[in-house]
């Protein structure tokens, strides 16, 4: 078992929400969890992906594409 399990009070720290959010992540299935009773873990790496999967990356400069003040 290399991969660690987190809570959802782990996984909110980790994003800097409340728990209300992992919590819904997982009631709507759109991150993949771990339920070991009642209780539910996500795995470190499923978390990684989910950031992965859901990060913006900047568009690049591009010249001529903005207009000019006059």
């Amino acid at each position: 078992m290399a991969d660690r399990y987190l809570t959802v009070a782990q996984v909110a720290e980790l994003l800097g929400t409340s728990e209300r959010f992992p919590r819904r992540l997982i009631a709507e299935r759109r991150i993949a969890f771990v339920k070991v009773g009642r209780h539910v873990r996500i795995p470190e790496r499923e978390l990684s992906a989910f950031i992965d999967a859901n990060t913006v990356l900047p568009i690049g400069h591009r010249r001529g594409s903005l207009r000019r003040a006059a």
